[in-house]
C-alpha cells in the first residue's frame, strides 16, 4: 500500500510514499500526521491525504517508505480534510501549504522521541534511531505504540525556545536614552508581540541577552512559559448577569434556530438586529442547545477583544460547559494544546475564537456563528487568501449543520442573498432596553474653517457637546480611524514629507515611541533625526491621529484620556485593561480607531463623536460607502445603551453624500437598496464574480516591466476568449510596498472557474519567475 502525503513545510508538495509494514492497516487513515523522509537524512512532517495500491502508481515507480506515524489516530477529521482539499482546489494551492500557515508550529515539526518503559527500565528512540532498528525490533516498537506502551515526546525542552518574552510597559519607556540595546529589545517586542527568547536573540544578536535580563529585572519585560502566555484573563471586564429572560423577538429567533438545528440540514440564517438588541443572548441559547444535543458550536468574532468578551459571557451563561478559546495572539504552545485536546475529544463543546478557529478539529460540529459577520477581519488577505464565511458554510454543508450570520449592518452580499430568498432573515428591531437608537447629527466642517491644524480635529459644536456630557458625569467615545500622533511629518527646509524608503508612503509620527513609523512594512526612524532628503532638522507634524487627539482632549477633560488602537493595545491583555478602566470610569473619554466601534457595552456612554467621517469614504474601493456606513452605524450604537439617552455627532466635509442620509436615519435597508442599484449599474458584486490578481516584482528588477507587459497581454487575450472583463494591470494604490512594485489586475466574470483559469494562465506565462502573482477571490482589501 502507498499513501499520498502533504508536506507541512516547504516545498509543501504532495508526494507518494510506501506504507511501513510494521503497523496494522487500520492505523493508516486520512488525516494522520506522519514523519516522511525527504532528501538525504532529513524528515518532514506530513499529513496523510489518501491511500492507494500499485494501480495508482506510474509503471516502474519506486517510493520511499514512510519513517513513522506521529500519532495513532488522525488529528484532522474527515470533514476538515475535505474543507482543506476544497480550499486548495479553489486557490490553486496544496493542502500542505494551507496547513503550513494555519497549524500551530509544534504540529508541523518532527522533533519527537519515542519513550518505552520495559522491564523496569526506560528506553528513548529518536526517529533516526528508529529507522536504523532491525525489522523485528521496529515491528515490536510499532505494536507497543499501537497498544499505548510507547509515548511520543517532544525533543528535550529548550528553555530559550519555550520561554516567551512579553512586553509589560507602554511607551515612552522609562529607560535611559543612551540604553540603545534595551530600547531595541523594547521596540522589537512592541512591534512583534510575545516572542520566544531564542527568536529574539537570533534577530537582535547574542548581545541582547544582558539588556533583556535588565529589562526583566526592572519589570518592563516578563518571561513566561509558552503554554501560559497569551491566555485570556477572565474577570477583567464585568459580564452581564445570568440567567436572563429573553424578550419576544429573541425568543422567536431562538425558536426558529432550534427548529433548524433539529432538521436535516444544511441550514443558514441571518440574524439582523440593531445594536444593543441582545444578539449575544441568542448565541448563548443556541450554544446551550448544541451542547445538550451532543454537538459542538463555533462562535466566531472578528477581533480578539470581542472573542474574549463572548467567552466570558458564555462561561457565565453555561457554567461547567466545555468552552475553549482560540485566536492568533495566543502562544504557539497554547494553540497546539487546544488543537490536540479538541482532536482527541469525541463529545460536543463550545469553541470561541477568531477566523483561524475554523481550522480546528472539533467533533460533531452542528453550528457556526459569525458575530459581526460584515467585518473585513473575517477575510485573510496575506499569504493565504480565504474568507471565514465561505469556510464556515462549507463545514456546515458537509456536517448538515446550521450557519448563523449576525450583524446590525450585514455585508451587502449577505443582504442581497437575504432579499432574494436564499438566506432566511430573523429580525431584532429593538434594543433590549426598549430605548430608541440615539439620534445622529451631522457636523459640517466646511462651516468651521481651517481650525484643525491649530485647534484640533473637533469642531466647536462637538467640543461643546463633549464638555456638557462630561459636566453631567457621563462618558463619551471619540472615533478617529487613524492611529499615531501625526500621519505626515513635513520638513520646513526642503519642503518634503518624510517617506518610507521601502514603500514611498508617508511615515507616521508616534510621539510616545519618538519614532517615525511606516504602517505597512514596519520601517522606523528615530525622531527627531536629520531629514531623509536634505539632512535638515526643522519639522512640522501635519494632521492628527488618535495619539494627538487623546493628548488634546486630556486638556478639555481635565484629566487622562484612554486610547484604544493597535499601538496602545499591542502588549498582551492591554486591550482588556483599557476597556476595563473605561468601564470603571477611570476616564470619562475613550479615543480610538474602529477597534472600539462594535460589540462593546458601556451603559454610561451618552455621546459618540466621529472626528472624521470622510476618512474611508473616498478610498479607491467599490466598498468604500458600505464600509463607512457599517463603521459609523456600529460606532453610533455605543451611545445610549444604558438608562440615559445617547447622542451621535459625525463630522464631515461632504454633508450631501448619499451615505449620510441613511446613517442619520438608521435606515440600513434603504442604504442597501441604493447601494445595490449602484453596484448593478457599475457591474460589481453581487452582480458579477470579482477576483484580483495581485502582481509584483522587485523594485530593482529591470526585467519586471517587460515580463509584466507580456503577462498582461496574454491575460487580456485569454480573458476576451472566456468572456471575462480584464481591467489592468494598473499600479496598485500602494504602488511600492516592502521594496516591490505592485500592480492590480481586476477580473470580472460570471463564474469562478474562468477567473481561476486566468490566474493559472498568468502564472504559466511568467516562465522566469520574475513576478509574484497571487489570486484574491472576492477581494476585500483593494489597496
Amino acid at each position: 500500500m502507498f499513501a499520498d502525503i502533504a508536506l507541512l513545510s516547504p516545498p509543501y508538495s504532495v508526494l507518494t510514499y510506501e506504507i511501513p509494514p510494521e503497523f496494522p492497516a487500520e492505523l493508516w487513515r486520512p488525516g494522520l500526521r506522519v514523519a516522511a523522509p525527504l532528501g538525504g537524512r532529513g524528515h518532514r512532517a506530513g499529513l496523510l491525504l489518501a491511500l492507494k495500491d500499485t494501480s495508482g502508481l506510474p509503471e516502474g515507480a519506486v517510493c520511499k517508505p514512510l519513517c513513522w506515524p506521529l500519532e495513532t489516530s488522525p488529528l484532522a477529521r474527515p470533514e476538515l480534510l475535505l474543507m482543506l482539499q476544497d480550499m486548495a482546489l479553489r486557490q490553486g494551492l496544496t493542502v500542505g501549504r494551507i496547513l503550513g500557515h494555519v497549524l500551530p508550529k509544534g504540529l508541523r515539526s518532527t522533533k519527537i522521541r519515542l519513550r518505552r518503559l520495559c522491564g523496569g527500565r526506560g528506553e528513548t528512540f529518536s526517529l533516526s534511531h528508529v529507522q536504523r532498528l532491525p525489522p523485528g525490533e521496529r515491528a515490536r516498537l510499532a505494536r507497543e505504540m499501537c497498544a499505548g506502551g510507547v509515548r511520543l515526546l517532544s525533543t528535550g525542552e529548550d528553555a530559550a525556545e519555550e520561554e516567551l518574552c512579553v512586553l509589560r510597559a507602554d511607551p515612552p519607556w522609562p529607560v535611559r536614552p543612551g540604553a540603545a540595546r534595551q530600547l531595541a529589545v523594547l521596540e522589537f517586542l512592541h512591534e512583534h508581540g510575545p516572542t520566544p527568547r531564542r527568536n529574539l536573540l537570533r534577530r537582535l544578536g547574542p548581545r541582547a541577552a544582558h539588556p533583556l535580563r535588565a529589562l526583566a529585572a526592572a519589570g518592563h519585560v516578563a518571561l513566561e512559559r509558552g503554554e501560559k502566555a497569551g491566555d485570556e484573563h477572565d474577570g477583567i471586564l464585568p459580564s452581564p448577569p445570568f440567567p436572563f429572560e429573553l424578550n419576544a423577538g429573541q425568543a422567536a429567533a431562538v425558536a426558529d434556530l432550534l427548529a433548524a438545528l433539529d432538521e436535516a440540514g444544511p441550514h443558514s440564517r441571518l440574524l439582523f438586529g440593531v445594536t444593543g438588541s441582545g444578539k449575544t443572548a441568542v448565541y448563548l441559547e443556541l450554544a446551550k442547545a448544541c451542547l445538550a444535543r451532543g454537538k459542538s458550536m463555533l462562535l466566531l468574532a472578528p477581533e480578539v477583544a470581542l472573542a474574549q468578551k463572548l467567552k466570558r459571557d458564555a462561561a457565565g451563561a453555561l457554567p461547567g460547559a466545555p468552552i475553549f478559546l482560540y485566536h492568533g495572539y495566543q502562544s504557539a504552545a497554547r494553540r497546539e494544546a487546544v488543537y490536540r485536546e479538541l482532536g482527541a475529544r469525541e463529545d460536543g463543546c463550545l469553541v470561541v475564537g477568531t477566523r483561524s478557529a475554523l481550522f480546528l478539529p472539533v467533533s460533531h460540529p452542528g453550528c457556526i456563528v459569525l458575530d459581526e459577520e460584515h467585518d473585513a477581519s473575517y477575510k485573510q488577505d496575506e499569504k493565504l487568501f480565504y474568507h471565514a464565511r465561505e469556510l464556515a458554510w462549507f463545514r456546515m454543508r458537509e456536517n448538515r449543520g446550521l450557519l448563523l450570520l449576525a450583524s446590525a449592518t450585514p455585508d451587502l452580499k449577505t443582504w442581497h442573498a437575504a432579499r432574494t430568498g436564499v438566506l432566511p432573515v430573523l429580525r431584532l428591531p429593538r434594543r433590549v432596553t426598549n430605548r430608541p437608537l440615539p439620534p445622529v447629527e451631522m457636523v459640517n466642517l466646511r462651516n468651521v474653517g481651517l481650525f484643525a491644524e491649530a485647534d484640533g480635529m473637533l469642531a466647536p459644536e462637538s467640543e461643546d457637546a463633549l464638555r456638557r456630557t462630561l459636566a453631567k458625569g457621563e462618558q463619551a467615545v471619540v472615533l478617529l480611524n487613524r492611529r499615531g500622533y501625526a500621519p505626515l511629518v513635513y520638513c520646513l527646509e526642503c519642503g518634503r514629507t518624510q517617506r518610507c524608503p521601502q514603500c514611498e508612503i508617508g511615515l507616521t509620527y508616534h510621539k510616545g515611541r519618538e519614532k517615525l513609523v511606516c504602517h505597512y512594512c514596519g520601517h522606523a526612524e528615530p525622531f527627531p533625526s536629520p531629514c531623509l532628503y536634505c539632512r535638515g532638522m526643522n519639522f512640522l507634524p501635519l494632521g492628527e491621529g488618535t495619539e494627538r487627539l487623546a493628548e488634546r482632549l486630556a486638556t478639555l477633560a481635565g484629566g487622562p484620556v484612554l486610547r484604544l488602537d493597535r499601538d496602545s493595545a499591542r502588549r498582551p491583555d492591554r486591550m482588556e485593561e483599557i476597556l476595563s478602566a473605561f468601564a470603571r470610569q477611570e476616564s470619562p473619554v475613550l479615543v480610538g480607531t474602529q477597534m472600539l466601534s462594535k460589540g462593546h457595552h458601556f451603559p454610561r456612554v451618552t455621546l459618540v463623536v466621529a472626528a472624521d467621517g470622510d476618512l474611508g469614504l473616498n478610498l479607491p474601493d467599490y466598498r468604500a460607502a458600505e464600509r463607512t456606513f457599517q463603521l459609523l452605524v456600529q460606532a453610533a450604537g455605543r451611545a445610549g445603551r444604558g438608562e440615559k439617552p445617547g447622542r451621535v455627532l459625525i463630522q464631515t466635509r461632504d454633508t450631501e453624500h448619499y451615505c449620510w442620509r441613511y446613517v442619520r436615519d438608521g435606515d440600513a435597508e434603504g442604504f442597501y437598496a441604493e447601494e445595490l442599484e449602484r453596484r448593478r449599474l457599475r457591474g460589481y458584486p453581487p452582480f458579477v464574480r470579482l477576483a484580483l490578481l495581485r502582481i509584483s516584482f522587485a523594485a530593482g528588477d529591470s526585467a519586471g516591466p517587460a515580463v509584466l507587459g507580456e503577462v498582461a497581454a496574454a491575460v487580456r487575450a485569454r480573458g476576451k476568449a472566456l468572456g471575462v472583463r480584464v481591467l489592468g494591470p494598473a499600479p496598485a494604490p500602494l504602488s511600492l510596498l516592502r521594496g516591490r512594485r505592485r500592480f492590480h489586475c481586476l477580473l470580472k466574470g460570471q463564474n469562478w472557474p474562468d477567473l481561476r483559469q486566468l490566474y493559472f494562465w498568468a502564472g504559466a506565462r511568467d516562465k522566469g519567475g520574475v513576478l509574484r502573482i497571487d489570486l484574491d477571490i472576492d477581494p476585500v482589501n483593494m489597496m
